[in-house]
């Protein structure tokens, strides 16, 4: 354990009560003139041919308070935050903390104004809060380099609106973090800068993502009008805790929804898009008037009251049929007839633990969890039921997957570190209940790629297709005038944003671009030939906005 002192040195104690002293980091210096004259303090010598990373409590000399420490272990990076703005990047040697003499200081991070900090593991971003009430972005596997700075300059506030940045708290998946003020309010941004949500009304405009506010303008009526001292979201993401400064008496809470986008192992792109809550679903769709229109679905109690909260959400192709999944089982969901369907058996729903969802044509695909053996498969259930009689298919994994998709009748599972794995699905006979079809199972493909980049977040098929006249129907693909064969492409959407398209004939890729938050594929999903959509390959979206790109040749 490190404890960060009042005068600015770190004090090491192990927890067989093990006091090691307290030692004080040597700095690295702000400019580069330093840097050349002083550059040994950074390369673990300090002035005299001590270690760098150690001094002893008798040569203290700052005295500024150490106000937060951050440790990112799988870098082996600490970050020591003091009283005076100063933030300060150390390396930790393999052992950890265990050798706390071996901290390194590295370099400085930020102009010497930050007032808060915290790390985002899987994404390797650390966000840092700053008294100018900006945060500032840094890219930890680019040596911590500055890469985004989010504020509310845009939305025509300054820091003499807001204060300084009092906390910010990282959802826990990482793909967003909220931002709380000194003076005033709690905003909720995504890793490309997009404003998720804030308490502070929109100047000007009627924003939805702004709370409303009386006609009589009374402040008293915006959330946390006199500012945000601490914030903490649930171990879900669902739900956004807040303390107001100097309030201690009530604690605020926000609730949140989740979209159903194609990323991970569940879902992928389809006609209605879902908003997912913890014990809930919000289906937004067009109405003919171009209006949305959000239907609220409540999830059976028999089911979620066992199994909470909602952990997978994915919707048929024609956004028909959703399939849900909680901590154990699936459920459902008939759009046309409104009924859900759930196991007959609570034991064998129970026996399913959900990591991801998929939907083949008229199948569920299931990831499931085996717990007794610590494995996982794939599980194939026709959707008109539930049932171990009705299973079609068992497919055991290697491993567990980082992201699946499936495009007609072939299915793309991608292990850690990079191999991926893709199947073909024949159905033989009819898919109905008074028939006993049977689903083989047989791998196509399978590639191992090394890299050092970023592991993927989503990977989906980018099809080839060839048109012929006759169409065919089949309880896997549904009709088409196009012949699908065998997808040679796929895009890869890493998790710090980088797109890229792998051929996966010969297992190279190439770039296409960066700080890309959500992708949808196009190509093959539209059958209006007048469409424009159908000539857009795919769409995406991040920090530059929305891009569409149209492929041509790798």
């Amino acid at each position: 354990m490190l404890v960060g002192l009042s005068n600015g040195s770190l004090y090491g104690i192990s927890w067989k009560a093990e006091f090691f002293g307290a030692f004080q980091l040597d700095h690295c210096p702000h400019n580069r003139n330093e840097e050349s004259a002083l550059s040994h303090s950074c390369n673990g010598l300090a002035p005299g041919g001590g270690l760098g990373g150690f001094v002893s409590n008798h040569n203290i000399t700052r005295n500024s308070a150490i106000t937060q420490l951050e440790l990112y272990i799988q870098m082996r990076l600490l970050f020591v935050l003091y009283s005076d703005g100063q933030l300060t990047s150390c390396s930790v040697s393999k052992k950890g903390l265990k050798q706390a003499e071996l901290i390194k200081a590295e370099k400085m991070l930020g102009s010497g104004d930050a007032v808060c900090a915290s790390i985002a593991s899987d994404q390797k971003i650390l966000a840092v809060g700053t008294r100018r009430g900006v945060v500032d972005l840094y890219d930890l596997a680019e040596s911590a380099s500055l890469f985004r700075t989010v504020s509310l300059y845009d939305w025509g506030y300054t820091v003499d609106d807001t204060g300084a940045v009092s906390c910010i708290a990282w959802t826990p998946d990482n793909s967003a973090f909220a931002v709380g003020w000194k003076l005033r309010g709690l905003t909720v941004w995504s890793v490309s800068g997009c404003r998720l949500m804030s308490t502070i009304r929109q100047i000007g405009l009627s924003s939805v993502s702004s709370p409303t506010v009386k006609s009589n303008q009374d402040c008293k009526y915006e959330p946390l009008m006199g500012g945000t001292s601490l914030s903490q979201w649930d171990e879900h993401g669902y739900r956004l805790y807040a303390i107001e400064e100097g309030s201690l008496e009530r604690i605020l809470e926000f609730s949140f929804g989740k979209c159903c986008l194609s990323r991970g192992v569940s879902g992928m792109t389809y006609v209605r898009q879902v908003i997912y809550g913890e014990d809930r679903l919000l289906v937004v769709q067009s109405e003919d008037t171009d209006e949305l229109k959000i239907l609220h679905l409540n999830l059976p109690v028999s089911y979620i009251s066992k199994n909470w909260p909602v952990q997978h959400v994915a919707s048929s192709k024609d956004g028909m049929y959703l399939a849900v999944a909680g901590a154990h089982g699936l459920i459902l969901y008939d759009m046309r007839l409104k009924k859900w369907r759930v196991f007959g058996d609570v034991t064998q729903e129970q026996k399913i633990q959900c990591k991801g969802l998929l939907w083949l044509g008229k199948i569920v695909v299931v990831c499931n969890y085996v717990d007794f053996s610590n494995t996982y498969e794939l599980l194939f259930y026709p959707r008109y039921h539930l049932d171990q009689s009705s299973l079609l298919c068992r497919k055991p994994l290697l491993a567990k997957p980082m992201v699946m998709d499936v495009y007609q009748d072939y299915i793309l599972v991608t292990y850690h570190p990079f191999d991926v794995h893709i199947f073909h699905v024949k159905l033989v006979g009819e898919l109905t209940p008074s028939s006993t079809p049977d689903l083989q199972l047989s791998t196509v493909r399978e590639l191992s790629i090394m890299t050092a980049k970023s592991h993927p977040a989503a990977m989906h098929f980018i099809p080839d297709q060839i048109r012929r006249d006759s169409t065919q129907n089949n309880d896997i693909s549904p009709s088409s005038d196009l012949l699908i064969s065998e997808p040679a492409r796929c895009l890869i959407l890493r998790a710090n944003g980088e797109l890229s398209l792998l051929d996966l004939n010969v297992g190279r890729e190439r770039e296409l671009t960066d700080s890309v938050e959500l992708l949808w594929v196009t190509c093959g999903h539209s059958e209006e030939k007048t469409n424009l959509i159908k000539e857009v390959s795919w769409l995406d979206y991040g920090h530059q906005g929305m891009q569409v790109m149209k492929y041509c040749t790798m």
